[in-house]
């Protein structure tokens, strides 16, 4: 057997954080910033209200938005999606009732009135049209079960740059749906007019991030055998959400409704209750870590 050490070398985390803004009630006159109230489920902060200011900058127009005795800004650029209620893209405009949705994970700024860069702007019109910006899952439910999407073929489907997309690409995104009837079942059910996919940009920096932990890990952490690139299971797996359970000669790997079995020496793994071939068996290659083919991890780790 031919193993080789690779060299490692210094691995960086980055670690993300966000400021917590406070918000104050209606009723309310706070004497320090408020603060915002995120829903645990709903990864969106709503903020509702009438456009009474508008401030234009270089590259980013303040709007000033009163809901009551709440003021809340909104920074707006030109690369924020700003539709009616129908789904037409429209220009916001001082007099505008709306509704902004922002993702909660994003920093807020430390300052009063409570200051927000939306991912979506909706206006409110006369014309009937209803808009839900939700989480959907694989059977396109929304966070709550309240609303399950039937897309049409008539029903316009794209992503956050306006590029055409399918609506097997609807699943588990962050969505703004816009529709005009609902039946009255539990959850209720729509054929959706437009759709349109948010992306959550900090989730995916977040996502990127840990793919170059994982890179550095492989990095510093792999052996050579017989041509394959061996790297350590529980760290890799663990980095991707996965859980892993020793079973004294291998490890039991799960996420979902996925499982995977590894035996060391053995070339042949389970997957749920299928079996699939590697080309080098796992092995212990240092005390108490397992080693596997990259193969392995790039696959089916996913």
């Amino acid at each position: 057997m031919n193993m080789k050490k690779f060299a490692p070398v210094a691995m960086t985390a980055l670690l993300f954080g966000s400021a917590v803004v406070p918000v104050a009630s209606a009723n309310e006159k706070p004497t320090e910033a408020p603060q915002i109230q995120i829903d645990p489920i709903h990864i969106f902060n709503n903020t509702y209200g009438t456009v009474e200011k508008v401030h234009t900058g270089e590259k980013i127009t303040y709007y000033t938005v009163k809901d009551g005795d709440q003021t809340n800004v909104l920074e707006i650029t030109n690369e924020t999606p700003v539709f009616d209620n129908t789904g037409k893209k429209v220009d916001l405009k001082e007099g505008d009732k709306i509704v902004a949705y922002t993702f909660a994970n994003k920093p807020q700024k430390l300052i009063y009135p409570p200051q927000f860069n939306p991912d979506v702007v909706i206006v409110e019109t006369e014309e009937v049209g209803f808009v839900e910006v939700d989480y959907f899952f694989e059977d396109l439910k929304n966070t709550y079960d309240i609303l399950k999407l039937n897309i049409g073929e008539k029903t316009e489907l794209f992503n956050s740059q306006g590029e055409k997309v399918t609506a097997k690409d609807l699943a588990e995104k962050h969505l703004v749906v816009f529709y005009t009837a609902s039946t009255k079942s539990i959850p209720a059910q729509t054929t959706p007019s437009k759709v349109i996919i948010l992306e959550n940009k900090l989730a995916n920096t977040v996502e990127n991030t840990v793919e170059a932990e994982i890179a550095a890990i492989i990095e510093a952490d792999s052996y050579e055998v017989d041509g394959t690139k061996m790297v350590p299971l529980r760290l890799i797996a663990e980095k991707r959400g996965f859980t892993v359970e020793s079973t004294g000669k291998g490890a039991i790997i799960t996420k979902g409704n996925l499982s995977f079995t590894i035996t060391r020496g053995e070339k042949m793994f389970g997957v749920n209750k299928a079996l699939h071939p590697l080309h080098v068996a796992p092995a212990l290659l240092e005390a108490n870590k397992t080693y596997v083919p990259i193969e392995f991890v790039e696959e089916f780790l996913k």
